[in-house]
């Protein structure tokens, strides 16, 4: 019975009258009062009916004898070299079929191989004491939600991890290239999935959504507009631990800004054109950026322990897909792969892309000083003639740089992409590392760059109070229409044609459209990316806040405001325009942390110098400036000491899991010394 119950959850059932080459569909409609079951495919090998899990695209010219060697090494067994998956194609939609590209496969497992494969990739589980341990399958009816066979034990997101896992890791044995295509070499070791990805004959690989789940994430997340967190949990169970992260940092950071937001609408009331009052705001600015980043490691810290990936160690990185050079031998692995020299890499990084990153900011630096000439200008007219439209045109300056700047960014992020891509990094992390200083860097420059021009040069504290408004506001209308409103409409235009044809085959119930075209329809959909320009997107956000805010107080209730929308259009853009991604495992949101931190500690001699500028600090230092810059080289050197001393002084991780935690590793090393001095005395036993 509970072999059976098993087999219902995952969808693994046995068929003996399995077609020999298509995918056979059908629906599971289970017991009654429980949802219908999503369908599912034959494996036509085996015989075994199986839930998709993963979708491939081949490119509709692969050769038939790469598919058939594809399918295969997919099937065999583990001990063959094979990921002992099932995979099956998937079979005609309610589209014009000339059109459709018949290789796409669908692939799932059995409920045993995904337990097996849990224990590989190292997923930690919730233990029967409460604390969070890698999963085993020998103390696999030690975990508390282990029941039974095991039903419901793994997630949808964990089980399309561990095919993408065991897809991943499938390796060339002995062959020298894909069969039939002669110019995807392959070497003992190589991984087929990346040399397939690398010569355009695999397309893509998605992890297929579920609709029932779908909906009922969709109607807790964003389909009602409800004062409430966020479900986080159900965000990390559909989605993943890095998804969760992101999205767990923005509704922090929202909640965070609103102290600054309460002290900043009657600051800006009341002082709005007293600007002797803002140094108040500026030393609460300085307290709030540092604490908040601190009590955010231990809030992510929190969510990692509970979601069972703080303590999960890295998993071993291997070569990116676009990786080249000459074949040669990894001491580490074993095993024959490209290597390229590191010094080669480093001329590259250093006498191109450093240059070249060096000139885009000087172009950036043009571009300012035109738009300050603009500004000079429109404010020639509005002195000689003042009026209601000239009063107008001293914004239009403003609007215009703010939309050069995004211009600017969207054009560098792509050459930036292309020189990292260039730059030949062996891993993923060292590519990603490279890629967010070299868009961190020239964001920076060119988003706060006018904004310091006109603090500490200009020292003309009214128009850096109409820049930051207008550039804030501007960047937000435009980062909103290119986020939300554009990749719908995008999406809405592509689908077009397939939404017409499949509601054909829907009936008077609305029951969920067949496989082969919500597969298909998938398919046609947007990739996500990653959360890289989501979190860029608040870093340059927390930096109009943390840096100038103190002058332009509502800057933090702006941020809130748009904060709030970009739940929404974010959790909508997951759910209904983009490809489901695959669950990356993550403890905390990574690099991102550090460039939080560095624009704090900017933010720390900013708001000191804007300070030192203020009418009432400069009176009281009238007769010495030399005076006045000591004190504030002091004053900021002392904050300084004290944002580490902070630091240092808030634990990352929380007492009571860094016990928990250190029991674990207690316990790790009691049971490594009982299983050695087992087998001691099982050796001396035979010696005997």
């Amino acid at each position: 019975m509970a072999h059976r119950e098993a087999n219902r959850i995952t969808g693994v059932q046995t068929h003996k009258n399995a077609p020999p080459h298509s995918a056979s569909l059908y629906f599971s409609p289970g017991a009654p009062g429980e949802e219908r079951m999503a369908e599912q495919a034959v494996d036509s090998t085996s015989g075994t009916r199986f839930t998709p899990l993963v979708a491939l695209e081949l490119a509709s010219n692969t050769k038939e004898e790469a598919i058939v060697w594809l399918l295969s090494r997919i099937r065999d067994k583990q001990q063959n070299g094979g990921a002992d998956l099932l995979v099956e194609q998937l079979g005609p939609g309610a589209g014009d079929q000339k059109k459709e590209n018949p290789n796409v496969f669908l692939v799932g497992s059995t409920w045993q191989r995904l337990l097996s494969g849990a224990e590989d990739v190292g997923l930690f589980k919730e233990y029967n004491d409460g604390s969070m341990r890698g999963f085993t399958c020998a103390n696999k009816h030690n975990f508390t939600d282990f029941n039974g066979e095991g039903e419901g034990f793994l997630s949808m997101a964990e089980c399309q991890y561990i095919v993408k896992h065991e897809l991943d890791t499938l390796r060339a044995i002995k062959e020298t290239h894909v069969p039939g295509h002669t110019n995807a070499k392959l070497y003992p070791g190589k991984s087929i999935v990346r040399r397939l990805q690398s010569k355009g004959i695999l397309i893509q690989m998605f992890p297929l959504h579920h609709q029932d789940e779908l909906k009922r994430l969709s109607f807790s997340w964003y389909k009602k507009v409800k004062l409430s967190l966020q479900p986080l949990d159900a965000i990390r169970h559909y989605f993943g631990e890095g998804q969760a992260l992101y999205f767990g940092f923005l509704e922090y950071f929202t909640f965070a800004l609103i102290p600054m937001a309460v002290v900043g609408i009657p600051y800006y009331t009341f002082d709005w054109e007293d600007y002797d009052k803002y140094v108040m705001f500026a030393v609460f600015n300085l307290v709030w950026c540092t604490v908040i980043l601190e009590l955010w490691k231990r809030f992510s810290a929190s969510l990692a322990y509970r979601w069972g990936t703080l303590s999960r160690k890295k998993a071993f990185e291997e070569p990116r897909p676009g990786f080249h050079g000459v074949l040669g031998f990894n001491p580490v692995t074993g095993r024959e792969e490209p290597l390229y020299p590191n010094t080669k890499r480093q001329l590259r990084v250093y006498l191109v892309s450093v240059p070249f990153v060096l000139l885009c900011l000087y172009i950036s630096l043009y571009g300012m000083m035109i738009y300050f000439q603009m500004e000079g200008w429109a404010l020639s007219v509005h002195d000689d003639n003042p009026n209601f439209w000239t009063g107008i045109l001293l914004f239009i300056p403003s609007i215009i740089y703010a939309v050069v700047i995004e211009i600017m960014n969207l054009a560098y992020r792509y050459v930036a992409e292309f020189l990292t891509e260039w730059e030949n990094h062996r891993l993923e992390s060292s590519y990603q590392n490279h890629l967010v200083l070299k868009v961190l860097v020239f964001n920076f420059f060119n988003c706060f760059a006018s904004l310091f021009y006109i603090a500490f040069v200009m020292q003309d504290m009214v128009l850096l109070r109409q820049s930051l408004a207008t550039l804030l506001i501007t960047s937000q209308i435009l980062n909103q229409f290119m986020e939300a409103f554009l990749p719908y409409w995008l999406q809405r235009r592509r689908n077009k044609k397939m939404i017409r044809k499949v509601q054909k085959t829907k009936t008077l119930q609305d029951v969920e459209l067949p496989l082969a075209d919500q597969v298909r329809l998938e398919a046609d959909m947007s990739t996500y990316l990653g959360t890289f320009d989501d979190y860029l997107e608040l870093f340059l956000l927390f930096g109009y806040v943390s840096l100038f805010s103190c002058v332009y107080p509502l800057a933090a209730v702006l941020v809130v405001l748009n904060n709030v929308t970009e739940v929404y259009s974010d959790a909508f853009k997951m759910c209904r325009v983009f490809k489901r991604p695959f669950l990356e495992p993550a403890t905390n949101i990574g690099v991102w942390q550090l460039a939080f931190e560095a624009m704090s500690v900017i933010a720390v001699v900013t708001n000191c110098a804007l300070i030192g500028l203020s009418p009432q600090v400069k009176d009281y230092f009238s007769e010495s400036e030399t005076q006045l810059i000591l004190w504030i080289v002091a004053v900021e050197h002392g904050l300084l000491a004290l944002k580490f001393i902070l630091a240092y002084l808030i634990p990352d991780v929380p007492k009571h899991i860094h016990i928990k935690l250190a029991r674990l590793e207690f316990e790790s090393l009691e049971a490594l010394k009982k299983k050695k001095m087992l087998e001691a005395a099982e050796l001396s036993k035979g010696v005997q």
